[in-house]
């Protein structure tokens, strides 16, 4: 299992995943109270311009949450870097989240993933 976390306070986000061999499971939690607001699965395939691979992603989300608009693009990013299916499951809330706020988080997921990619235990 891999951990990496960005940000400090209410701003922090925990990034946990784990290496099936076969895909990654992982959650994406943070703020003043995670929790399970939605699940996004990334599958690889071929890409329609007919050279490389990309990704479809689905995305279930509790009524009133926008967590995936955060997993998805990690959830994107981490299958097509290995090229196998990704679930993540997310959860970060702050209360009265304002603009900056939601900046601030977006920018911490996007740290949390590039600190998991230099991970020197990490075998790309």
């Amino acid at each position: 299992m891999y951990e990496v976390s960005a940000g400090e306070g209410k701003y922090q986000i925990l990034l946990r995943l784990w290496d099936t061999t076969a895909g990654w499971i992982g959650s994406l939690t943070g703020g003043e109270q995670p929790h399970v607001g939605g699940v996004v699965l990334a599958v690889p395939r071929p890409s329609l311009t007919g050279s490389g691979q990309s990704c479809d992603i689905w995305a279930i989300t509790a009524p009133g949450h926008l967590d995936n608009e955060v997993a998805a693009p990690l959830a994107k990013q981490l299958c097509a870097k290995f090229g196998v299916a990704v679930s993540l499951t997310s959860g970060i809330h702050i209360e009265q989240a304002d603009a900056e706020d939601i900046a601030q988080i977006r920018e911490n997921c996007a740290e949390a993933l590039a600190k998991f990619f230099a991970h020197p235990r990490l075998e790309l």
